[in-house]
């Protein structure tokens, strides 16, 4: 028996070793932040995002997702529709990264060993954290850094469409908002300390947004899968 469970598994890791196709690249875009502070238009980069992708694929219709992102997360009140926020001129940069893992599912069979020109709307989604300095503004307005930094955890939201523009290379284009369980990031909530309190302002029951909208370049490589394991 125990030399049969070896061979089962030794079959297995042979054929899951035989399945695989990855990806590997490069996102660049922008950002833009939705909080208590700027403007609160949905899709509006105003700062550069870089970073970097990876993807297991499992099947034509799904696959693991793993990325780094870097950008600064600008807030300026005077960017803002809000005749309130363009008063209080309250301006905030916030250098973030976002590391996100989860799954990526595809309208349509997306089989990079297929002959055919491959095209296909996505969605994303997982959990992601993100790593930011911590701020606060005084009585006064003036902005003070606070010397620390916190973690972030997110749920992205991406919607986007891929298309093979080689045999080993796909093109893509995103937009993907990040939930998060923070209301820090913009220094609406200073970072957890009873002393801080009385800083706070804005809508204490909304947690801050961001939006990374980009691009993505990936190179493809791995044998021919079968998908046949799960």
């Amino acid at each position: 028996m125990r030399y049969f469970i070896i061979i089962i598994i030794s079959a297995l890791t042979f054929q899951l070793s035989q399945a695989q196709t990855y990806e590997i690249g490069v996102f660049a875009g922008g950002s833009n932040f939705i909080g208590d502070v700027g403007s609160s238009k949905y899709i509006s980069p105003n700062q550069p995002a870089v970073g970097g992708i990876f993807k297991w694929n499992r099947s034509a219709r799904h696959s693991f997702r793993f990325s780094l992102i870097y950008s600064e997360l600008e807030a300026d009140d005077s960017k803002s529709d809000d005749p309130r926020r363009k008063e209080r001129d309250y301006k905030i940069n916030n250098a973030i990264i976002e590391a996100s893992l989860g799954l990526e599912f595809t309208f349509f069979n997306f089989n990079l060993h297929s002959r055919k020109t491959n095209s296909t709307p996505y969605l994303y989604t997982g959990i992601a954290v993100a790593k930011h300095d911590n701020y606060r503004f005084d009585l006064n307005g003036e902005l003070l850094d606070d010397d620390t930094s916190s973690i972030a955890f997110a749920i992205p939201m991406v919607l986007g469409y891929k298309h093979q523009i080689a045999e080993n290379l796909i093109l893509a284009g995103e937009i993907g908002a990040r939930y998060t369980f923070s209301d820090e990031i913009d220094g609406s909530v200073p970072d957890a300390e009873e002393a801080f309190d009385r800083y706070a302002f804005g809508n204490l029951n909304n947690n801050d947004w961001y939006v990374f909208t980009g691009l993505t370049l990936t190179y493809t490589f791995g044998e021919t899968p079968c998908y046949c394991s799960f």
